[in-house]
């Protein structure tokens, strides 16, 4: 299936099922934010795609975006305490183990930002799931890791909810 078929199905069962909305957005970024698994899952476009219901089709704003920003900061934690757990090993698993450049480019990026990578990398593509992993493979301090982490969790939640709700307006203003 290819990604717009992915999206469409996803958008097509939130439209029909708005019940279901912060579970879904809760799923979609703990699995976004999750070492492994985000390379394999590219769940943002589908993230922001659930954003534009919002207004349209009268789903709430606050439990979905609650409910994304703790699939994300839960998927952080579970990727930091994967890296706590099975250190330097994590690089020979797959799929990193066929995308060796990711651990080296996380632990320089976490060398330059400290706590403050933490946030910053959530924002940023393959670097989402793999500077938790690299947090926890250093044994950077917990309490800092988890705030930094669900700080960030919230805001890049926030934001890509609105970058859908404001999609929908613009489309709706130009095409009535």
């Amino acid at each position: 299936m290819d990604f717009h078929a992915y999206v469409d199905q996803i958008i097509a069962f939130v439209r029909v099922n708005a019940a279901w909305a912060p579970l879904v957005m809760f799923a979609l970024a703990f699995a976004e934010s999750l070492a492994f698994i985000s390379l394999l899952v590219p769940a943002w476009g589908a993230l922001v795609a659930i954003g534009t219901l919002i207004g349209p089709s009268g789903i709430s704003f606050w439990p979905v975006w609650i409910a994304a920003a703790l699939g994300a900061a839960f998927g952080d934690w579970l990727s930091y305490w994967i890296g706590l757990k099975l250190e330097y090993s994590v690089q020979h698993i797959w799929p990193l183990s066929r995308h060796p450049e990711l651990i080296p480019r996380g632990e320089a990026f976490m060398k330059k930002w400290g706590v403050l990578g933490i946030f910053i990398g959530r924002f940023f593509g393959p670097l989402r799931a793999s500077v938790p992993l690299i947090a926890g493979i250093f044994e950077m301090p917990f309490w800092r890791f988890q705030i930094a982490n669900f700080a960030s969790a919230f805001v890049w939640a926030a934001m890509l909810l609105t970058i859908g709700d404001v999609i929908s307006v613009a489309v709706k203003y130009l095409w009535g």
